[in-house]
């Protein structure tokens, strides 16, 4: 059984706890490896090396710094179907998902920022009275990246590149239920010749090590991606330390359905958008507002797509729908279906656990891909994130109405507009509560813009240059020369 290693000062090591957790495959339901489960001294052990390493590093010219992380880019894309099998098993989802979307991505996160390092760029202004100011970045010194368990290696490494590319060395910290290309990154940082200490990953669960990662003083910002709730914990720890800190939180994202839509092109990327990697993307559409002028066509439309998509082995070539994460979310995602039909909701497909047919999977944590209609715009179901393959179709009569349910909710992360009408885009555009709006389309990333939400889908930005501002400390500079 693989024992899953913490990596410090460029070494692979277990924890100085002795202790161990078990890594789970979704589709299986059974154990495979064994995880490192962190404590203070590895924590300290973590930071002191970043602190060393960090006067090197901040001093390393940019040019050299992106081209360490093209190396790592490269060595991921050497190594892509051992990742992209070992994500697929990690996490459930279909292994065409994670050759084709997760591992690509997390290569070119590090090749933008490798890039990003020699071009970012600061302000200077002129005083008519004889000055210069001019502005500096500097790094922060130890940050912390903490990612989450539906995105693995790709929103590990959207978070550590733009922090090294800024000078920073890093402690990070994976999700404890999806631990394994964070471990198979570390072997390859190594191989690439990443100096002791630069990053360094910590395994563990988040009320252990996560949160003392958050409450230590000597990192001086984080950079956090998961579930509101626990966002809300970390503020209150760091808020009153005054340290940076980015929280990219839950969804309740809306795709909104006019009926001059080009009808092909948007049930396709609605149907993505509600159910890509089980519905277990914080970008979602788990809320698909339909013009009533088209809501029984959609709807029966709809229905149909979602029947057939097709569930079973993540391995299999063929699998569309994978496992869900863990047994735990299994049950949550039930218990949620479960309360929507006593709340009056008709599930129209889905809606159940599912054996598959795989001989291997029997006893894994499947959902059937669920789709509910009837319910209430401020209905649970519709209000809070489920995090799963169920989708909720609301009709509405108006763009105003449309516009209501859209941002009657206390998340504002992500929305789609599908419409022929692009002055009607354009208005929802600027009055949607959301930090990411697609237009007839559904996750097309530009690595060059900035991420993130609003309400309590957090605060900050991630993304191209927003994040590596992040990452540094401005201090300006002012040249009197007459």
């Amino acid at each position: 059984m693989e024992k899953i290693l913490n990596y410090i000062d460029g070494e692979l090591r277990a924890s100085t706890t002795g202790r161990w957790l078990e890594v789970i495959e979704p589709a299986t339901a059974t154990s495979y490896g064994q995880l490192s489960d962190s404590g203070d001294e590895d924590l300290e052990l973590a930071v002191a090396a970043a602190q060393s390493a960090f006067p090197a590093w901040s001093r390393t010219p940019a040019e050299d710094r992106g081209r360490m992380l093209r190396r790592l880019a490269q060595k991921i894309e050497a190594m892509s179907e051992p990742l992209a099998l070992a994500e697929s098993i990690d996490t459930g989802k279909p292994i065409t998902l994670t050759r084709k979307v997760d591992i690509p991505r997390a290569a070119r996160n590090l090749h933008f920022f490798a890039d990003a390092a020699t071009q970012f760029a600061s302000e200077a202004h002129y005083m008519e009275a004889g000055a210069i100011n001019y502005t500096l970045r500097m790094p922060l010194g130890v940050v912390a990246c903490i990612s989450p368990w539906n995105l693995p290696l790709y929103l590990l490494t959207w978070k550590i590149a733009p922090a090294l590319a800024a000078g920073n060395c890093v402690i990070a910290k994976p999700s404890e239920i999806t631990p394994v290309t964070a471990w198979l990154f570390s072997r390859l940082c190594q191989e690439a010749g990443l100096p002791p200490g630069v990053l360094n990953i910590l395994h563990g669960n988040g009320p252990g090590i996560g949160q003392a990662i958050v409450a230590h003083p000597g990192i001086s910002a984080i950079s956090f991606t998961g579930g509101t709730a626990t966002g809300a914990s970390i503020a209150r720890t760091v808020a009153p330390e005054f340290r940076k800190l980015s929280l990219e939180l839950g969804g309740k994202n809306p795709s909104i359905v006019f009926a001059d839509a080009d009808w092909e092109p948007m049930m396709a990327g609605v149907v993505r958008a509600g159910y890509s990697n089980q519905g277990q993307i914080c970008l979602c559409g788990s809320r698909v507002l339909v013009e009533s002028s088209v809501y029984e066509k959609f709807r029966d439309e709809f229905v149909t797509r979602v029947g057939a998509l097709q569930i079973g082995d993540p391995l299999n070539e063929d699998t569309e729908q994978g496992a869900v994460v863990s047994l735990a979310h299994r049950d949550k995602i039930l218990d949620c279906v479960e309360k929507a039909r006593q709340a009056g909701g008709k599930i129209l497909t889905g809606g159940s656990a599912l054996e598959p047919d795989a001989e291997r999977c029997r006893d894994g944590w499947f959902i059937e891909p669920t789709v509910i209609d009837g319910l209430a715009a401020d209905s649970d179901c519709n209000q809070e994130e489920i995090f799963g393959p169920v989708v909720s179709l609301i009709p509405f009569e108006d763009e105003a109405q449309a516009l209501s349910i859209a941002n009657g909710t206390r998340y504002g992360l992500a929305a789609s507009v599908w419409s022929g009408n692009i002055g009607r885009c354009h208005r929802l555009a600027e009055q949607l509560q959301a930090g990411l709006i697609w237009i007839n389309t559904w996750m097309m990333r530009d690595l060059r813009t900035p991420m993130g939400g609003v309400k309590n889908s957090g605060v900050g930005r991630e993304g191209g240059l927003e994040a590596m501002r992040f990452f540094t400390e401005p201090r300006n500079v002012c040249i009197k020369y007459r």
